[in-house]
């Protein structure tokens, strides 16, 4: 897994073992890091932008939430 990743290997393998998978390939682990940080980025963005609209500095839990809508 490339080192700028926020998401390790061994979290993506749990979530993956969580969901039913016997056996997880190191290539999938890294898609579904890739694709849950570029997701996570979207959402925080979105979160951002809902705290300053609110004028606030401090994104919440319900900034996240209500980004995810």
């Amino acid at each position: 897994m490339p080192k700028n990743r926020f998401l390790s290997s061994n979290a993506m393998d749990k979530i993956l073992r969580e969901a039913g998978a016997l056996r997880v390939s190191d290539e999938a682990k890294e898609a579904l890091a890739e694709v849950l940080e570029q997701e996570a980025l979207k959402i925080s963005a979105q979160a951002k932008t809902l705290a300053e609209h609110a004028g606030r500095k401090t994104v919440t839990d319900k900034d996240i939430r209500l980004a995810v809508k």
